[in-house]
């Protein structure tokens, strides 16, 4: 057993001794994202003239004995949905290529007042629509570990950086397991904070009840320290409520003895041998810490997954509309009326993926298909809610596998996209309870690739959950820590 640095204490570390430069590091990293970004395509727009002049401010904060901030300095990335002001945010899509906006996503700004050190923006599926990253209108991102496989979605592009370590640490989106999921398959870790616990304000909207915006790290305690970091009330989001509990950071380390895990049956169902064998093994592990298990059910869950797609579609469709060739973004080219342009411009600027969705959200929502399906879904996504709540009354926390399967290969189901839907079926009802849950390497599989595993707690218990994370992360990191092949070392 042995506790596992975290990349971002590391680098603190070595940037307080004065061992490395910030600029040093910074050009280190960008160094390897020269080298390393052609085979994984994580980065759609590195932003090397922004992070040096970031490290040259920390030196001179460092030169002057300041001290300075744990994320300081540090280099990361941000998913290409987080608006940066003057700085390209395409959302992946033909529609967006070009737009600078005239504000950062308040995510931006927390981390821009500790001189966060941003390398560039990452690849996503478009609009954060899918579960591999192949939907991006520039290609999708690849899996570190082996570059035939995908490193997943929508988060695909931070989850490359991160575990191909050309990025320490990352802020992705998620909307039904876009952290989660392509965490899992990277094997690094991934925190879906409850929703309204981080503020969504400049995050381009895909569905506005499900998205929230949260960190992907190399180990827990990373997620901890950039949880805390970007956790504040926003007044500028109508649904922002802070984290509402003391920094996570200072919790982690804990006893967990006596602590109640709850597993699911349901979530057990129809998972690959490997990843049912992973989550065994942490039972086990679980177990040898001290916390009791508790086999139970909550069978609205096998609702999840179309009660996410009809509700995810339909704020899609809603959230999607201002793409017209009008305000700002893409326009065709030849017309002969308003009409013509935004058909031309909408069927021209929008990829296969978001218009699949945008059409099923238009159809759940018009009349005579309202009441038979979107009210419906939102009748069931109330019986989950309630079904977690009564969870929680007798569990501190659930874990679960965190996707089904490993990481698919590339265009694995190309004709027949909408099989990747089932990469969500474990991670879409945290998003519609909206309550927190992470995800942790647990094991590798025989194909090579990582396995995660969920842990889910009640709102605003991400003091417990990271905890939880952190616990079972020292117990068996040497076992199922894989280390990619690409990027810095130190």
């Amino acid at each position: 057993m042995s506790e596992a640095i975290g990349t971002i204490k590391k680098l603190n570390e070595k940037l307080v001794k004065k061992e490395i430069s910030c600029t040093e590091l910074t050009k280190l990293y960008l160094n390897e994202i020269d080298k390393c970004n052609g085979e994984l395509n994580a980065y759609v727009n590195i932003t090397e003239e922004t992070a040096l002049e970031t490290a040259k401010t920390v030196d001179e904060k460092l030169a002057k004995g300041m001290e300075i901030a744990p994320l300081e300095g540090i280099p990361m990335t941000l998913k290409d949905n987080i608006s940066t002001n003057g700085i390209e945010t395409t959302c992946c899509s033909k529609i967006l290529k070009g737009y600078k906006p005239i504000y950062n996503a308040t995510v931006w700004d927390h981390l821009k007042s500790q001189n966060a050190v941003m390398l560039g923006k990452t690849n996503l599926d478009e609009f954060a629509m899918g579960s591999t990253c192949e939907t991006s209108c520039f290609g999708g991102a690849k899996n570190p570990h082996d570059t035939d496989y995908v490193a997943g979605g929508s988060s695909g592009g931070v989850s490359s950086a991160v575990g191909g370590n050309i990025a320490a640490y990352g802020l992705g989106s998620d909307t039904g397991g876009s952290i989660r999921q392509p965490a899992s398959f990277c094997g690094i870790v991934g925190l879906k904070p409850t929703y309204g616990a981080v503020s969504r304000y400049g995050l381009i909207a895909f569905a506005s009840s499900l998205d929230q915006i949260g960190p992907i790290t190399k180990t827990v305690e990373d997620t901890a320290l950039v949880y805390d970091a970007i956790s504040e009330f926003d007044p500028k989001d109508s649904t922002s409520q802070g984290r509402r509990n003391n920094p996570t950071t200072p919790t982690l380390k804990n006893s967990i003895k006596g602590m109640k895990i709850g597993i699911l049956k349901e979530y057990m169902t129809g998972i690959g041998d490997e990843i049912a064998a992973s989550v065994e093994n942490a039972k086990e592990v679980y177990k040898s810490l001290g916390a009791e298990i508790i086999e139970t059910s909550l069978p609205a869950v096998k609702y999840a997954l179309p009660v996410y797609y009809i509700l995810a579609c339909a704020e899609a469709s809603s959230n999607l509309g201002r793409y017209d060739g009008i305000r700002y973004g893409y326009k065709t080219d030849r017309y002969d009326s308003i009409h013509e342009m935004m058909c031309k411009t909408r069927s021209e600027g929008f990829g296969a993926e978001v218009k699949r969705r945008i059409l099923l959200g238009t159809y759940v929502l018009s009349a005579g298909y309202y009441d038979a399906y979107y009210k419906k879904a939102q009748d069931l996504r109330g019986a989950i809610m309630k079904g977690f709540n009564e969870l929680f009354e007798k569990c501190d926390v659930i874990i679960a596998p965190t996707v089904p399967m490993t990481a698919l290969k590339k265009g694995q189901n190309a004709g027949n996209p909408t099989e990747n839907y089932l990469t969500d079926l474990c991670t879409v009802p945290v998003n519609i309870a909206g309550i927190p849950a992470v995800s942790v390497p647990c094991g590798v599989a025989k194909n090579g690739m990582p396995i995660g595993l969920q842990i889910i707690g009640p709102s605003f218990s991400e003091p417990t959950i990271l905890n939880a994370a952190w616990q079972f992360e020292t117990a068996t990191h040497d076992s199922v820590f894989k280390v990619s092949p690409y990027g810095v070392k130190l």
